[in-house]
């Protein structure tokens, strides 16, 4: 009852703070990228701390110090919004590769273009690969890092679905590191349960992989510290 309740009030504050947001956001439109890019970070982190106070719901992240001097593309395991969140939180310049039907969304959709994602339709093939290593490059070399969840969809507390090699094409393309970051979001932020769970996710950005060999090979490095570290966070099922 109390977890059903407290949800809802961060729903409730969610809600009205998004529409807040939206009328400021309008301001920034014809203003400079770094405006629109400040405006969307405003609203993560408002979100976050909401999320804290309504629902208990806090984060701990460690490996800070692994995030690299100079643009890279990160892959990370998906498994709720919060880490969307979360990341807006940690780093100044983010582009997220993301499905174009969430421009669509009422008020967050719209906000979300103003922040220079890579919006793609996952129904064209090759066409949204291309797509993504040509735009990818293009916020690289303005100093954005850009965000790939290799599994395309989310998965539930303590499981990592299989990647696809994007996020290392693009980094091996744009000869720059690919960072490897694993959360256990989903413990506390369900997919198939609007509901919060109180306690402490975590999130930890490994070491910086250098854009070096075949994109098979180096999604594959990333893909095995994802699902090492995912498996010892709280929450994952026992190993047998």
């Amino acid at each position: 009852m109390i977890q059903t309740l407290r949800s809802g009030i961060f729903y409730l504050g969610f809600f009205l703070w998004t529409i807040i947001w939206a009328f400021f956001t309008l301001l920034t439109v014809p203003m400079p990228l770094s405006a629109r890019v400040w405006a969307s970070r405003l609203w993560a982190r408002v979100a976050v701390h909401w999320l804290g106070l309504s629902c208990g719901l806090h984060y701990r992240i460690r490996g800070l110090e692994n995030i690299p001097d100079t643009p890279c593309v990160i892959v990370a395991n998906h498994q709720s919004a919060l880490e969307t969140l979360l990341l807006w939180c940690i780093f100044p310049r983010l582009s997220f590769v993301l499905k174009q039907e969430l421009f669509r969304l009422p008020i967050i959709g719209w906000g979300l273009r103003l922040a220079w994602p890579i919006g793609i339709d996952r129904s064209a093939g090759r066409q949204a690969l291309v797509q993504v290593m040509e735009e990818g490059k293009l916020r690289l070399a303005a100093g954005f890092h850009v965000v790939i969840f290799p599994e395309g969809t989310r998965y539930p507390c303590g499981e990592v679905g299989p990647f696809s090699s994007t996020a290392a094409g693009l980094a091996l393309r744009a000869a720059v590191p690919l960072l490897p970051i694993a959360v256990n979001s989903g413990c506390f932020w369900a997919r198939n349960d609007w509901r919060k769970k109180s306690g402490q996710m975590e999130l930890e950005i490994g070491p910086a992989l250098p854009p070096s060999g075949k994109p098979a090979t180096l999604t594959q490095a990333a893909e095995d510290w994802i699902r090492n570290t995912v498996s010892q966070m709280p929450g994952a099922p026992a190993k047998p």
